[in-house]
């Protein structure tokens, strides 16, 4: 049998690094033509001298997912040479620290990354896939879009944004043959966890994945795996997939968990 997405074209946002990175990698392992972007221009030209072996299936951008009239235009220019199959919109910032500490400013920032990045997208991709008839969406949460793990509430607001809105759209879209899935990640060993420290909230300067961390690659076998099975809610790691099953058979399970999480980060980054 023909591999699903071999043949078929693949917009991937926040490409170069992480998740998107991983997704773009496997895309093009499997025979897909894949259109590469990220808002940081030294990254893009890195992950274009790594795949460029994959020759004309490979494309680079750089664009800020947070300016909706250059993603219209980028997805725009895409459609004019060919039907858009899969849009995997994963570009995203992290945050965590006390909301005491936070600021609007704080809120705009991750607020414009993480969910309207999502619906520029979306805005830009769903009249193209309406005229062609098809498409699937895959929008690239978190686990934080399930449970609301503490001292992340701007990264949990995002994400349970995006869950809700990427739920609503796949029921809004199912019956024109647009299918619209939404990934909650768990720990994946990404630059999220370098970058969630933006604004000087913890004691450190530098965070590390946790042990339990999955590769960028690992997340992506199974998020593809999800989206071939054309999955709603893809919750990837062991944790991310208890913690949903918890949501609604054992509650009380969740609490417990949040409650250690809070404990933990308190002794070991809010110490002060």
């Amino acid at each position: 049998m023909a591999d699903l997405f071999e043949g078929k074209n693949c917009i991937v946002t926040g490409a170069s690094t992480g998740i998107g990175y991983g997704l773009s990698k496997r895309l093009l392992e499997r025979g897909a033509g894949v259109w590469l972007c990220s808002r940081t221009a030294a990254n893009v030209e890195k992950v274009r001298e790594e795949f460029k072996d994959y020759g004309s299936r490979a494309h680079f951008d750089v664009i800020d997912v947070r300016d909706p009239a250059r993603v219209n235009a980028y997805i725009g220019g895409i459609a004019k040479n060919g039907p858009i199959d899969y849009l995997f919109s994963n570009a995203g910032v992290g945050f965590k620290g006390r909301f005491t500490d936070t600021t609007l400013k704080m809120w705009e920032d991750v607020m414009s990354a993480n969910l309207y990045g999502v619906v520029h997208g979306a805005y830009a991709v769903i009249p193209i896939m309406l005229k062609q008839g098809f498409g699937h969406i895959v929008n690239v949460a978190s686990v934080c879009g399930i449970v609301p793990l503490p001292y992340q509430t701007i990264y949990v607001a995002s994400k349970y944004a995006v869950v809700g809105f990427s739920e609503s759209l796949r029921y809004e879209m199912e019956e024109k043959n647009i299918r619209v899935s939404v990934v909650c990640p768990g720990a994946v060993d990404t630059m999220i966890f370098r970058r969630a420290i933006d604004y000087s909230i913890y004691n450190l300067e530098y965070l590390k994945a946790p042990p339990e961390a999955i590769s960028p690659e690992q997340a992506a076998d199974e998020i593809l795996a999800g989206t071939e099975a054309n999955m709603g809610i893809l919750p990837i790691t062991d944790f991310a997939r208890e913690t949903y099953e918890n949501i609604s058979k054992n509650p009380a399970a969740n609490d417990a968990a949040m409650r250690d999480i809070r404990r933990s980060v308190e002794e070991a980054f809010l110490s002060t």
